[in-house]
């Protein structure tokens, strides 16, 4: 009855809640918090001392007893705790502006395909912990395909490909349902993590994390493309263990992240080969969505399009169509109640 009423002070949110970074959406007003998924520890009190932009500054320059680390790995908790209070920080910052001294919001939270019912367990209790009154999870490709404004409510097939942080998520989409879909650890992370191992292995220099996103953002490509880009990195010599900085051009960054890419095209080709040919037959004339940070990643369409024979379009704003569709299912409240009795019934016939 409290929670009810405090309720009635808070502000509805929809949560994108990612590997790199978490955003939210407030029913009204639309995405008010886009801030990377990272938390900085102090060991020696077990305190939080920063959270999302800060914290992301502070990574790889702390002394030994602040630790900074990524709550979520692949989309799925792996520090309860820290969650928690990642989410309490975000939903009071939401409140700040109004008069709530208690926020007791209504939340609809993306998960990735696939989870058990542990992790789906997790996330509720993490986001109830943080102060929600109520908590609805939703799968994220369908999240991702409602923010791109994709006809998911008919008898047509659309196949979604969410290109995340910590995983890449495919998914065939059809009568608000997902028909046949594909989880891989291949993502965002995945790309910095090869760009890192290139640069020992063809330079001797070991970049940070942060650089290799960077050389990333900045001059990755799936194909090669007009003007050579190139830009500097920094790191340490292996060999003397001093500074040392080389200017990388895209022909290299692209050799260093295309294995990876591989992967994906080749998983989306298996998934549509399990898909009911009715479904292919729709897919091949509406052709296949990009969503995602990792859509944004030059001429990644165009190389998949070359591998399975179908048109690839980027959905506009990719990196916030969950978080966007989050806020769709939270304004929608039949459409609402009709996924959370898709799921409902998808437990049961786990169970």
């Amino acid at each position: 009855m409290f929670n009810k009423f405090l309720g009635k002070f808070s502000k509805n949110l929809g949560i994108d809640l990612g590997t790199a970074n978490t955003l939210v959406y407030v029913s009204g007003r639309g995405i008010v918090i886009n801030e990377p998924s990272i938390v900085a520890v102090n060991n020696r009190t077990d305190k939080i001392i920063a959270i999302g932009e800060q914290a992301k500054k502070m990574f790889g320059r702390t002394p030994p007893h602040i630790v900074v680390i990524r709550p979520l790995i692949g989309g799925i908790i792996s520090d309860f705790e820290a969650t928690e209070k990642m989410l309490h920080f975000f939903i009071n910052k939401v409140h700040q502006e109004g008069f709530t001294l208690l926020p007791r919001p209504r939340v609809v939270i993306g998960v990735p395909l696939g989870i058990t019912e542990v992790e789906r367990k997790a996330v509720e209790d993490s986001a109830i912990s943080a102060g929600a009154r109520e908590v609805y999870l939703v799968d994220e490709a369908m999240a991702a395909a409602l923010g791109a404004r994709l006809t998911v409510n008919e008898p047509i097939g659309n196949l979604i490909v969410d290109l995340g942080g910590g995983a890449t998520e495919i998914a065939v989409i059809s009568l608000e349902g997902i028909v046949t879909y594909r989880t891989l650890q291949v993502a965002g992370d995945k790309l910095n993590r090869d760009i890192i191992q290139y640069a020992e292995e063809e330079f001797n220099i070991l970049l940070g994390e942060t650089m290799a996103e960077e050389a990333k953002i900045k001059i990755g490509s799936a194909l090669s493309t007009k003007n050579k880009l190139e830009m500097t990195i920094r790191g340490r010599d292996l060999v003397t263990g001093l500074p040392k900085e080389i200017i990388v051009n895209e022909d290299q960054i692209r050799e260093a992240i295309m294995k990876s890419l591989k992967i994906i095209t080749e998983e989306i080709k298996s998934t549509i080969e399990i898909t009911p040919p009715e479904l292919v037959a729709d897919i091949y004339e509406r052709g296949v969505v990009l969503c995602g940070g990792g859509a944004m990643l030059r001429g990644l369409d165009h190389l998949i399009s070359e591998v399975i024979k179908i048109p690839v379009y980027i959905a506009d704003d990719p990196l916030t169509c969950v978080v966007r569709g989050t806020g769709i299912i939270l304004e929608d409240k039949s459409l609402l109640d009709n996924l959370m009795s898709i799921n409902r019934n998808i437990l049961t016939k786990i169970k």
